[in-house]
Parts: structure tokens; sequence; C-alpha cells
């Protein structure tokens, strides 16, 4: 593909939603209709081509974000297929930084689900166009306009219908477009395939009607020329209607909404015609900009054009049985041929572009060059991980890159031979390399190794690819919760650093200041002292990095230290014997020593859940939640079932998956997701304390 007509033919979009609200499967149906699948994959028969990965068709669950291509009425759809568990949050996160525009999927009874939820505010940080596909109106409990409701009222969004269904539950049937004024059935001999004209039926045609006066209203809305017209009475042509919506959504300003049942192949051609007319292309979307690693502060735009220097952002990274390491690129400018060499600013190193390919799922296609807006996949990369930038050298930028979760839940894991611990340690190397939320860690006490995620789940999953993948053999310890520290009122602490170090003397004194934070700002640094002749920009550099080593081990039980701010008030230098050595160390034990006498408290991760159950057992979650120290913070009507939300301790919450399904007979499904990191209570914290020191 080259030139501007071939780009605005290019749509990069993802699919997204809660488990279980049919992504996966609508994805299929989209595979099987553009003619790149022969047979329609289901979930629950473990066939299906986007979750090709073991773990996934036995669970029937998105782990890893599957990328394929496809076409559809002379367009190229570059589709990203990501997990709907909150577990693998990461996968999502990491996907939306890259994709022009998004398909986010509700289940058409239970609405609006918490990783749905999630789902939206990521997008709606990283400002990415949305339709939304009301999925599984042939259900019991199905309310088309319920969905709607609670995506105003839980999302903030302006839904707007482009489709309504006609019929729910077992009597739904086809929809009827509120664009074109047409309804459409599908033939079930022809797997959907064979779409029929029909006319609206009658007792549709008042709200029918009403919708269609709402839709053209805000069509209307976006030109103060259509508007004008409008009001003089004249009516909009279709194209006039496409186009005005299509501005609105890229716009963020409006969110279409489908509607149908992949699962019966009903609505699904309706939504590919919808992501081609509504979704941005790569030239719809804003230039890309990056800093400048030449000049701090220095901004750089890249537009979305092939005569463009190039510049690329790595997102994620997989290891494939045939090629081996491989780097998903989105690439933003210009243009690069196999074999070349890119340039990586945050390591900087060169590195050779062996091999370019085309995904779909986990097949692929080798090209020859590749440009701006495409999503593509590159053999060859030894140094480059998850958010890193690829340009030439003589034209660098490092674009944003992508901030990934820390994680919230720890195991300890033991090799059961040594040959096991020689495989494991390179297992984890290439496990952590694709999964930035997954990390390894050796505790200095008890000499254990110690696998950190996002959950029960997360960690199961990779304990089973290191026995299935890698050949590991392993015991796994019980789950642990990933415990912080913080202060709880300032202090002002100073210390003087005077050493002979290799016979010189290294000098600094510095005067700082600990005090709390808000909620979820990590480490916060702020310096009084001004740089000049004696205390040099690196000395500053220094304290900062001292300050940030003391926040590693804090002094309650030796967890990271979060949510505090330091400041630098005043410092001592002296020529010749000043050092950035010696003001680090000075920085590093004056924090240290600041810790023990600012309060310090033991935090741990609080959790939001929300159990979707039947009527009968509402009473057993309620008290089962109330159980674990957790608080209640509502109840819905989800269809023919309840929604209990709250949030608890995470330390409280192991085994709930279990617990759950005995209280309600297997009936109730639940969701976690972490929400914050709050005090623990003083009673608990005496206890952990006193048995740490037995």
């Amino acid at each position: 593909m080259s030139g501007k007509d071939d780009l605005a033919r290019i749509r990069n979009i993802g699919f997204a939603a809660h488990i279980d609200a049919g992504k996966t499967t609508t994805t299929e149906r989209i595979l099987y209709y553009t003619g790149v699948s022969h047979r329609m994959g289901e979930v629950h028969d473990g066939n299906t081509v986007m979750d090709w990965m073991e773990q996934e068709r036995e669970r029937g669950i998105t782990i890893t974000s599957a990328a394929t291509t496809c076409f559809w009425k002379d367009h190229r759809i570059n589709v990203i297929d990501t997990p709907g568990h909150v577990d693998f949050t990461v996968e999502v996160e990491r996907s939306l930084r890259v994709l022009d525009g998004v398909v986010v999927i509700f289940c058409g009874v239970g609405g609006v689900e918490p990783q749905s939820e999630t789902v939206w505010r990521q997008a709606d940080h990283y400002k990415v166009p949305r339709i939304t596909f009301i999925n599984k109106l042939d259900r019991v409990g199905a309310d088309f306009y319920r969905v709607i409701e609670s995506m105003k009222k839980r999302l903030g969004a302006r839904p707007v219908p482009v489709q309504l269904p006609i019929g729910l539950e077992d009597r739904f049937r086809g929809v009827v477009d509120l664009v074109r004024m047409k309804a459409y059935t599908y033939s079930e001999e022809t797997l959907g395939q064979t779409v029929e004209e029909i006319p609206i039926p009658e007792d549709l045609l008042e709200e029918v009607e009403a919708r269609r006066l709402e839709l053209i209203e805000i069509a209307a809305e976006q030109d103060e020329e259509i508007l004008e017209r409008y009001l003089d009475g004249k009516e909009l042509t279709e194209a006039e209607v496409v186009a005005q919506i299509r501005k609105a959504v890229i716009a963020n300003q409006i969110v279409p909404v489908f509607c149908g049942s992949a699962f019966k192949n009903r609505g699904v051609q309706q939504l590919l015609d919808g992501i081609i007319e509504y979704l941005p292309s790569p030239l719809d979307v804003p230039a890309v900009t990056g800093d400048d690693p030449k000049k701090e502060g220095r901004h750089i735009e890249r537009k979305t054009d092939r005569e463009e220097p190039f510049a690329a952002l790595a997102f994620k990274i997989a290891t494939d049985p045939f090629v081996g390491h491989l780097t998903y690129l989105r690439v933003y400018s210009g243009m690069i041929g196999a074999g070349q060499m890119v340039f990586n600013p945050r390591t900087q190193k060169k590195e050779r572009l062996v091999k370019l390919l085309k995904m779909h799922a986990n097949k692929r296609e080798e090209v020859k060059e590749i440009g701006a807006g495409e999503i593509v996949a590159v053999v060859g990369l030894k140094f480059t991980a998850s958010g890193d930038t690829l340009c030439p050298q003589g034209h660098p930028i490092i674009l944003e890159s992508i901030v990934f979760p820390k994680p919230v839940i720890s195991v300890a894991i033991e090799p059961k031979s040594t040959e096991d611990e020689a495989k494991m340690a390179e297992a984890f190397e290439r496990l952590a390399l694709e999964d930035p939320s997954f990390q390894v860690k050796q505790d200095a006490e008890t000499g254990q190794t110690v696998i950190q995620g996002m959950g029960e789940l997360h960690l199961e999953i990779i304990v089973d690819r290191l026995k299935r993948e890698f050949h590991v053999e392993a015991n796994i310890g019980n789950p642990q919760v990933a415990y912080r520290e913080t202060v709880t009122q300032p202090f002002d602490g100073s210390y003087r650093f005077d050493k002979m170090i290799g016979g010189k003397s290294q000098f600094a004194v510095v005067d700082m200041r600990i005090e709390p934070a808000e909620s979820g700002a990590g480490f916060v640094f702020e310096s009084r002292v001004r740089t000049g002749r004696e205390f040099l920009p690196e000395f500053l550099q220094a304290c900062r990095e001292g300050a940030a080593d003391s926040m590693n081990s804090g002094p309650v039980l030796g967890y990271p230290v979060v949510d505090v701010k330091v400041t630098l008030l005043r410092v001592e230098a002296r020529e010749e014997e000043s050092t950035a050595l010696a003001f680090r160390s000075a920085a590093n034990f004056c924090i240290r020593e600041s810790l023990q006498k600012a309060k310090p408290v033991l935090m741990e991760p609080v959790m939001d859940i929300e159990t979707v159950t039947p009527e009968e057992f509402v009473g057993e979650v309620l008290a089962d939640v109330n159980a674990r120290n957790g608080e209640i913070l509502g109840t819905d009507v989800r269809g023919t079932a309840r929604s209990v939300q709250g949030i608890a301790p995470l330390r409280k919450m192991f085994g709930y998956a279990t617990d759950l399904r005995s209280l309600t007979q297997g009936r109730a499904t639940y969701t976690m997701e972490f929400k914050k990191y709050a005090p623990v209570p003083e009673k608990l914290q005496k206890a952990m304390t006193d048995q740490s020191y037995t």
C-alpha cells in the first residue's frame, strides 16, 4: 500500500469487553465473513482462531492480545482481540496505546461490567474513538435500552443508537438500520451470510422515527452549513449523515451503538460496515508527538506520512515457536524495508529488522517493507522492550511510552531439580519481556524466588506456561499479598556524609523533608536548592537517586515505600571534596533515617469486587463479603440476577472463587480489580511486625 488513498482505507482497531461478553465470538464471525477463515471457531469448542494458546482454548478466555488482518469492502482492517479478564489488563492497555479505534462489546444482559469500565477509562486516557456492539440480544434477560442507560450512567458516555433490534430474547431476529431506514434479518441456513431486507415492523415504526430524528439532529449539529439547511427543513443525504456521525465519533463526542447476536450470526456484517464508516483511518488521527532526545523539553511531531522520517512504537513482545523472538510495532510515520537498521533511543543501540511480518493470530506472512499506519511484527530485535521507540539514528524521537500497572500478588516458586533451575531462569527472562506486569525477584532474607502478578489467574497461567512451553517442573507456594509502606506525617531530617573513600575525601550535607503524598503518586521529588558552581546539576540528580533508592525497602517490614514526597531543603558542598557519590549517599542515609521517624505504616491492596448472582443467593453473597472485612457499595438488578458491588482487602479474597461456587451452587460469577492501597489495621500491623521479629 502506498499513498493517502490507501492509508484512508486502513482501520487499526481492537475489540475490547468484559469477560464473557462475546468478544472472541464476534471476532471469529468477522474473520469468517471477511474470508480469513473458512469455518467458524467457537469458544466452547476450543477451536477459535484468535484464542490460539492452549490455555485460552481450555479455559474459554482470551489471555494474550492476538493480531490479524482482514478485508471488507476494499478496506484493510487490522484487528487486535484483547483479553476481557482483569488479570490481563496490561494486554488491553498496550493495545489501546497503538490503536486508532475500538469496538467495545457489551453483553445484552450484563450491560456495563467492571472490565468494560476499565477499558473505557483506558480508551478515554488515550482518546481512542469508539463504537459499541450490544451482543447476546437473543439471551434471556437481554434489554437493549437498559444497556444504553447503563452506558450513560456508569461510563458518562453519549451513546447514540444507529440500529434498533427487532425483538429480544428468543424473539430477536434482526436489526433496523436508522441511517438507511432499512430492516434486515439473517438466514440460519447460510450461517448469517445471506442478509435479507424486510419492511420495518409496524410495532417498531414509532420508536424508529424518534431515534432516527435524534440521530439526524446529532449529525446536523456537527456542521453549521448542514445545520442551517436542516433547520430550513431540507433532508440530509445518507452520505452526509454518515460523514457527520464519523466526524463526531473521531472527535470523541458520541458513541454509535450497534446490536446483534454474534453467536447466532446476526448483525456482524453491519458492524463491519460501521467499523469502516465511523472509525478513523491513520490519516484521521492527529500527528504523533514525541520528545527530542538531543534537547530536553523539545517536542517533535511525526505525521502519518510515508515521506516523513521513520517512527514506530514497540508495544508487545512475543515468542513464536517457528521464528523465535517477535516484536510487534505500530508504525506512525515513514517507511522501512526488511534488513535495514533502526535506532533505539532508550538503549542507544542500533538493531536490524531481519524479517517483517504481517500476523494472522499465530500465522504469519512475510513482507518486504512496512510504512506509516501499519501494525506489524518484526524478527531480529534483541535490545527492544515494550514501550520503546524505533527510529533512524539521524532523526531520533522518543514517543510516549506505555505505563504498566504494578503487581499486587506474589507466590514463591522453587525448581524441582538443578536442570529445572537453569531452564526456569531463561523462561522467566522471556516471560517478563513478554509481559511487563509479571515480575521476578529474589527474597533477600529467605533466598526464595518470588514471582509477582496481577491476580491468582495471572500467576496460574504463568506457572502453566512454565510447565507446557518451557518444560519446567516447580513447587509453588501459597499466594502472598504485595504490601507497600508509606509515611503519615512530615519529618525534616539532616545527614552529614564526610568519609575517606579510596584515599579521597568525600563530603556532602543535605537537609531533606519527607511527607505523605497523594494516593497513587508513588515517589515525588522536589528541590528548593538552586544548582550552581558549588552544587552542580549532577549533585541534584544524585540526591534524587539517593532518595529514590531508599524507597526500595521501608522501615516497617522492608516492603517498597510509595506515595511520599521528598523535598531537598538545604545542602553544603566543598570544592574538590563534594562528589555525586557523596550526595547520593547523604540523601539515601537521610531519607532512611527520616522514614523511621515519619510514622510509617504498612499498606495493603484493596480490591473492587462485583459479584453477579441469582436473586436467591444475594443474602449469602452479602454476608460473605462482610465476613472478609469488605464493604458493600451497592446492588443493581442485572437482567434476572443481582449485581453486588463492594471493596475488600486482597488478603481476605484468596479462594473466593471456590467459596462463591459453594455458596451459590456454581451459579454466580465475579470480577476483582485492584482499586487502591490503604493502611493495614493497627492490630494486624502489630501482629505482622511482632511475628517478623520472633
